[in-house]
């Protein structure tokens, strides 16, 4: 069997962060977050690396980036297109915002034939985590029965606003039941809290979440095709410039309706990102600490 391959979502346009953060450097000689998410998937045994980004931004990632790392891992190229959609739906006039990480996921369709971990490119996930997905998706995965390595949601907010994460649910066996998508999440009074309509509920510290790192296999495409297409005709009517479909969305339809399992792997890495720009020094502090300590060289490629 071949190697798995690491794919990595890095097509989104950083409205938030008021930039490109897929490329912005965290590490002491520029590196960004996702340079080091490369580093611990070849060291777990990773064969490949698939960028899914836009086609406008390839000369830039290969500046700052996959120079650097072809030498040492095969690099490819996805790239996720606003007009790659039914031939019967046409992009409304004026929007430029990607159609989510569902149909990120569905540029790498013709590319991706083995089985493969996907991630955020902007998330820190830590050593552990690809290790653990990588043991399973050489020993375990199979069409169908698909993998999530989740963290505990109080270690995945920021001080500077609001996130977006997948609340998930488990059953006795450890595979996902229930997911879903809560887009305000805050951290006050050092705990979770998250909105529900106007109101402000709290949230346990421990709740699983889902940080957009999953194990699938190329049986994945067909399954989330058919979804992206069922949601475009129907929300292109209702929010023809902002409606967008997500990757834990598709998944939990998947399992709802039994198409898959989905068991729930945990990490004893800490997870950090960058959603904000003020998140940036204290993931600069991090990834300095690491370095420091021999988690990582100074340099990561030699």
């Amino acid at each position: 069997m071949n190697k798995p391959t690491l794919v990595i979502l890095a097509a989104g346009m950083g409205s938030r962060y008021g930039g490109m953060k897929q490329i912005d450097g965290v590490g002491s000689h520029g590196e960004p977050i996702i340079e080091f998410s490369i580093y611990d998937a070849k060291e777990a045994g990773f064969g490949k690396v698939v960028l899914i980004i836009r086609k406008e931004h390839e000369a830039a990632f290969r500046k700052a980036l996959t120079d650097k790392i072809e030498p040492h891992m095969e690099v490819e190229f996805a790239y996720q297109d606003m007009s790659d959609i039914p031939a019967d739906i046409t992009v409304p006039e004026g929007r430029e915002k990607p159609w989510g990480t569902t149909h990120a996921l569905l540029a790498c369709r013709n590319i991706v034939h083995e089985p493969f971990a996907i991630i955020n490119a902007d998330d820190f996930y830590g050593k552990d985590a690809y290790k653990v997905i990588y043991d399973f998706l050489t020993t375990e995965v199979s069409d169908g029965h698909y993998a999530m390595v989740g963290y505990p949601c109080m270690n995945t907010l920021t001080d500077h606003g609001t996130v977006t994460r997948g609340i998930c649910e488990k059953d006795e066996n450890g595979n996902l039941t229930h997911i879903v998508e809560v887009k305000e999440i805050a951290r006050k009074d050092g705990h979770a809290i998250y909105k529900d309509g106007e109101e402000w509920k709290p949230l346990a510290d421990d709740t699983l979440v889902s940080m957009n790192f999953w194990g699938f296999t190329p049986a994945v495409f067909k399954d989330c095709e058919a979804i992206f297409d069922n949601f475009i005709h129907t929300e292109i009517k209702e929010n023809p410039m902002k409606c967008e479909h997500v990757i834990p969305t598709a998944v939990g339809e998947l399992v709802q309706n039994n198409k898959c399992t989905v068991k729930m792997l945990s990490s004893n890495d800490r997870w950090f990102g960058v959603t904000y720009k003020e998140d940036k020094p204290l993931v600069v502090a991090r990834i300095q600490e690491m370095k420091d300590l021999g988690v990582y060289p100074d340099v990561l490629w030699k």
